[in-house]
């Protein structure tokens, strides 16, 4: 638009002029050598632009002709370039479909038609088809060059921390990735990386200082900050319970505020407040979060917390704590439990085969046995029990990546992802439907196990 306009501007500049020559006219005379020209005003503006316009064009063709040689050899270098790229784009593509050879080819090709010092991404795609080849050292000889240049740093650290990861180098990764981030500490991959290694080493104060920073640099959400955090204040009070009780106490419980589904933040804060007489305060942290998430460590630390006690008065806090959760079949399992080392078998027995029929697992029918063998000491009874709890669903444990773990870890030993362990059963070799016991199911699966007891006996007999 403005172009137009200036050209308007001109255009009408130039008529103005020329009628104003128009209406003011005059001569001009040049004399030369002894003779005189005479012409019109007019007439000499005119030659004058003319000849202006004349110089122009002769000065542009001579540049067009003088710079010919540059503009087709510019033309060829350009026309390589487009071919290199072209080589060097298909040759990423066919790195990330796995295609090893049609990978190499197309790197060999773009490296003859561009130079790597001024194309970065050839080092990569070198890199990559290594990778794919199985070549790793070659990976990581190529990596390591183009750590040397600012604009390729960061990938070849990434490069250089997953070589690490599989080698199973965890200070070379813990190296790569830490200089990721003096780098730019936005990457998450590098954060989240020196986060979880920081945890494997147990210097949870320099982990929980990297979740601070990537949560004010909004690299993790509130809540998984929340969490993450306090997985890390739990793991470290569990290494602080045996040294330092009063340490322990205070990362568990605000490991308990930030998540009070968090059953070992709540066990390693309540032993740490008995350790320290403060056994009130554990009675309230553990009916708490017996109320967010029932589980039987909860209940075995709650029913035993004071030493002086009873089975009887054990049994007591145990019904108590199942009033809390009084339909959960953690509650009916830990009164069954508390009411069996009391010899009360027959409250045992009821709050048993109630959870035998609603939620049955191994655990519940090892411990029928055990009241059978008790109260009766009827050998086929208890071999019946036994049998079930062979065919019954595993008990919940803690598991991760196919592992199952005697106690809660805060960090994968496999992967060594934060927050990897979860309260499950863990998956059964075969997979079966569970049974669900209904009451006339139980005493009608004990007589049959007598009555062909009775056979086997009579036949001996016989």
């Amino acid at each position: 638009m403005l172009r137009i306009l200036a050209f308007f501007i001109i255009v009408l500049a130039a008529g103005l002029g020329f009628a104003w020559l128009a209406d003011n006219p005059g001569s001009v005379s040049v004399v030369w050598q002894g003779q005189e020209l005479r012409t019109s005003f007019m007439v000499l503006v005119i030659a004058l632009l003319g000849l202006l316009v004349a110089v122009v064009l002769a000065f542009w063709l001579f540049q067009w002709l003088f710079g010919a040689p540059d503009r087709v050899g510019r033309f060829f270098a350009n026309r390589r370039r487009d071919r290199g790229y072209r080589a060097l784009s298909a040759g990423i593509l066919a790195a990330g479909a796995g295609d090893a050879t049609v990978a190499r080819r197309m790197e060999t090709q773009s490296r003859k038609l561009i130079s790597a010092d001024k194309e970065p991404l050839l080092r990569f795609l070198d890199a990559q088809t290594a990778m794919i080849e199985g070549d790793h050292a070659r990976a990581r000889r190529v990596f390591e060059v183009m750590e040397k240049d600012p604009d390729t740093r960061l990938l070849a650290l990434r490069g250089l921390y997953l070589e690490a990861e599989r080698l199973n180098d965890a200070a070379a990764a813990r190296h790569y990735a830490e200089q990721a981030v003096r780098v730019a500490p936005h990457l998450q991959w590098a954060g989240g990386a020196v986060l979880e290694l920081k945890a494997a080493e147990g210097d949870y104060d320099s982990a929980l200082a990297i979740l601070e920073a990537q949560r004010n640099s909004r690299l993790v959400d509130k809540a998984e900050s929340r969490r993450l955090r306090a997985v890390l204040l739990t793991g470290k009070a569990l290494d602080l319970a045996d040294a330092d009780p009063v340490g322990a106490r205070n990362a568990a419980r605000e490991a308990q505020k930030l998540a009070p589904d968090l059953i070992p933040a709540a066990l390693v804060a309540a032993r740490s407040l008995v350790r320290l007489n403060e056994g009130r305060k554990a009675h309230k942290i553990l009916e708490s979060t017996w109320q967010a998430a029932p589980h039987p460590d909860i209940a075995e630390l709650y029913v035993h917390l004071n030493p002086g006690d009873n089975s009887e008065e054990r049994l007591k806090r145990a019904q108590r704590l199942a009033d809390l959760q009084p339909q959960h079949p953690e509650s009916l399992l830990a009164v069954a439990h508390a009411a069996f080392e009391a010899r009360n078998y027959s409250l045992a027995r009821e709050q048993a085969e109630q959870l035998a029929r609603t939620a049955p697992r191994e655990n519940v029918f090892l411990l029928l046995a055990d009241i059978e063998e008790a109260e009766s000491g009827d050998e086929g009874r208890v071999r019946s029990y036994m049998q079930q709890a062979l065919r019954a669903p595993r008990d919940p444990a803690w598991t991760t990546e196919g592992i199952v773990s005697p106690e809660w870890k805060p960090i994968s030993p496999i992967s060594g992802r934060l927050d990897a362990f979860a309260w499950k059963a863990p998956v059964q070799a075969v997979a079966s439907e569970p049974k669900i016991l209904e009451e006339e199911t139980l005493p009608s699966v004990l007589e049959n196990a007598e009555q062909k007891e009775a056979v086997g006996l009579g036949g001996k007999n016989a």
